[in-house]
């Protein structure tokens, strides 16, 4: 099948390596451009773009398709049957999702449609979900509004983590992308009930409110690390949070309780369990306190 490739972040490589495994014909890769990365700030390719060098596809680094009419005839040029969509990251116009004669398809990292937006995996693992999974959509001009033409899911343990959840996506994508443009399955469309959207993560939603519960702080870490990472203030120092447990315990918002150190939340208690200052490594507690005590009774921000 000739297909087109749309994708930028680490997510979407396993399923171009499994479309070019598979022998499909990939006429262009799409992804985001270059952008100033590491301590040179060199233009630096995306994780797609980069594969795709590997399998010595053809690459386009368009900064933006929405109102270039220019680029809309060049993806139409391109003959396409299919175009498979993972994470790209700029919104394709009517003309884009018209143009290959199967349309375009998405690989959506949550059970549509819970999770519509950009943040799906990060939003499950806040909410506590039990369970995620892939969807293979139809596109249409609505956010991640499309009929469904599969659907899996995975589960959410109880000590899950971003990485973890998308790592498992990433391959579940590749594969189920593999069986839609196989067997073509009729598309559904989405129910109307159970509809949520997964904002964007920013990197302040790491702050730690410790007037919140710790079971919901425990949530906040899994998910939002290693991006944007969790942190608070002690003083004007700012420490992340790499990994906690909830634990026993109880008193002000915010409040050292012992040497753990177990720090008291809204609800219950969080043991801080490897952090890191600014410009040092990150070490587990027992280390990090040799170098930087958090006596009891210290109040974090």
């Amino acid at each position: 099948m000739r297909l087109a490739f749309m994708g930028s972040p680490d997510f979407a490589v396993p399923a171009l390596r499994a479309l070019h495994a598979a022998g499909h014909e990939i006429a262009a890769v799409y992804a985001q451009p270059p952008r100033p990365a590491g301590r040179g700030q060199k233009d630096t390719p995306c994780p797609v773009h980069r594969a795709a060098m590997e399998l010595g596809l053809p690459v386009r680094t368009p900064a933006r398709v929405r109102r270039d009419e220019a680029e809309h005839a060049a993806f139409a040029a391109l003959d396409l049957d299919v175009a498979v969509v993972a994470a790209y990251g700029l919104i394709l116009p009517r003309p884009m999702l018209e143009a290959p004669r199967r349309g375009c398809l998405n690989i959506h990292a949550s059970l549509l449609p819970r999770w519509r937006g950009a943040g799906p995996i990060q939003s499950a693992i806040l909410a506590g979900d039990a369970e995620t999974g892939i969807t293979i959509m139809q596109m249409e001009e609505g956010l991640d509004t499309g009929p469904m033409l599969l659907r899996e899911a995975v589960p959410i343990g109880p000590r899950a983590t971003t990485p973890e959840i998308h790592d498992a996506l990433a391959a579940l994508g590749a594969r189920l992308i593999l069986r839609a443009l196989a067997e073509d399955p009729p598309p559904v469309p989405q129910p109307e009930y159970g509809v949520t959207y997964a904002p964007k993560i920013a990197k302040e939603d790491g702050r730690l409110d410790w007037t919140q519960p710790a079971a919901a702080l425990d949530r906040r870490i899994r998910a939002l690390t290693p991006w944007p990472g969790c942190f608070f203030q002690n003083g004007a120092e700012t420490i992340r949070v790499l990994a906690a447990e909830p634990a026993a315990g109880s008193g002000a918002p915010g409040t050292v309780l012992d040497a753990a150190p177990t720090i008291a939340c809204g609800e219950g208690a969080l043991r801080l369990l490897r952090l890191q200052r600014a410009g040092r490594a990150a070490t587990d507690a027992e280390a990090f306190l040799r170098g930087y005590p958090l006596p009891a009774g210290t109040v974090l921000l």
